[in-house]
């Protein structure tokens, strides 16, 4: 059986939903897997993300890496890396992070602004994407693999 387009969409009326929103996405079992997230500067990309990894049990300071491009989150039994393309002009700036070390079974990746990255990144397990109208985010998620199928119909 082929992959079929799956979707759902969210609105988030505050940063608080936008957060309790990143949280069950993170319930979802995501080990293993790469989740893009597209979106406009102060669409909630990164309030998701911090939603995401308390959820996750990460008690620290959840910052953006914009200006790190990677931040890691070390857990129990496995890892979460937060990148943050924005500031990358060129896809090539990204092969002295060493991105393969990043993504592996153990390793959930959510990636800002990953149309900078290609072709060097893997293929999404699921998209997110932000828009905001009136104040109210709307964030669609779609499943990009059969991964990303199964950590969606887990919401």
């Amino acid at each position: 059986m082929g992959l079929q387009s799956k979707q759902l969409f969210f609105q988030a009326a505050s940063e608080q939903d936008t957060r309790t929103l990143g949280a069950a996405l993170a319930n979802a079992q995501c080990q293993g897997a790469v989740i893009y997230l597209y979106g406009s500067l102060g669409a909630g990309k990164t309030t998701y993300v911090r939603g995401f990894l308390r959820e996750l049990g990460f008690t620290g300071k959840v910052k953006s890496p914009t200006y790190t491009i990677v931040e890691s989150y070390e857990m129990e039994n496995f890892a979460a890396y937060h990148f943050d393309f924005y500031r990358v002009n060129h896809p090539q700036e990204l092969q002295q992070l060493g991105l393969e070390d990043y993504f592996h079974d153990t390793a959930i990746c959510l990636i800002e602004w990953p149309e900078k990255g290609k072709p060097l990144l893997p293929a999404p397990d699921v998209a997110c994407y932000f828009d905001i109208l009136e104040s109210i985010r709307h964030i669609r998620l779609e499943a990009c693999s059969n991964r990303g199928e199964d950590i969606l119909a887990r919401l």
